[in-house]
């Protein structure tokens, strides 16, 4: 049955029984109770975490790469945001909250905001350790010893602040990712992509499940559809660009 319509059925109903029970399996992990106080810069003034939830029992938050040295959001993160910025309104009236949490001042998050014509919530959390403490934000002290990150150690940074685990001499998709946020490689991989879930009951936010990197294929939309496409993702490289600059390179 392999390569024919019925064998390939067959395989994504597969896919999806493992997906169902990959997602009981977060659903299952413990509640880790949140006691320290986490301050946010929220369009509507300063927010505690609690707050970012607005009134709902649950909190999906995505770690956008937009550090306080960007002149732009993650290339890469912003495909993703395009996606989700549709459905926000659906998992507002579902009881969830869906807000991206990035480094950047808040006038920089709203300016981006209002360039790519978003309307999810977006908190800066620049004056805390929010980012740090969820492992994907890091200081150069921690790139020079090797980050912990996506349930793994990375090795310490090599020759001229380029990571030999990322980059090829300097080349490759991080280094244009990094060009396209007007940073250095170095500057550019001190925020990493990420999402988190919370919950709160009875007045108290617990931590609930976080994936990174390839843990969040599933939230990019754009590749979901890609690979039903006759050529499936067909790429070398980095081919996206934000949603305003095709056609201007």
């Amino acid at each position: 049955m392999a390569g024919s319509p019925a064998g390939t059925a067959w395989a994504e109903k597969e896919l999806t029984r493992s997906s169902d029970e990959v997602a009981r399996r977060r659903q299952a992990l413990p509640w880790v109770r949140i006691d320290k106080e986490y301050r946010f810069d929220t369009d509507e003034g300063s927010a505690s975490l609690a707050d970012l939830f607005r009134g709902r029992s649950q909190l999906l938050i995505y770690h956008f790469m937009f550090g306080p040295d960007y002149t732009a959001g993650c290339a890469t993160c912003s495909t993703i945001a395009d996606g989700f910025d549709g459905f926000v309104a659906h998992l507002a009236n579902h009881d969830v909250t869906l807000s991206a949490v990035s480094r950047a001042p808040l006038a920089k998050l709203q300016a981006y905001k209002r360039r790519m014509d978003w309307r999810f919530p977006w908190a800066s959390s620049f004056r805390g350790d929010f980012n740090f403490d969820f492992n994907v934000s890091f200081t150069q002290e921690q790139q020079r010893e090797g980050i912990e990150y996506n349930f793994r150690r990375e090795p310490a940074w090599a020759v001229g602040g380029i990571g030999d685990s990322l980059t090829k001499r300097g080349e490759g998709p991080v280094a244009e990712n990094a060009e396209m946020t007007g940073t250095d490689v170095a500057t550019y991989t001190r925020e990493r992509p990420g999402m988190s879930a919370f919950v709160r009951e009875d007045g108290i936010v617990y931590h609930t499940y976080s994936a990174y990197a390839r843990g969040l294929d599933g939230l990019w939309d754009m590749y979901q559809w890609l690979d039903r496409a006759p050529k499936g993702r067909n790429e070398t490289g980095i081919w996206w660009r934000r949603h305003d600059e095709y056609g201007k390179r």
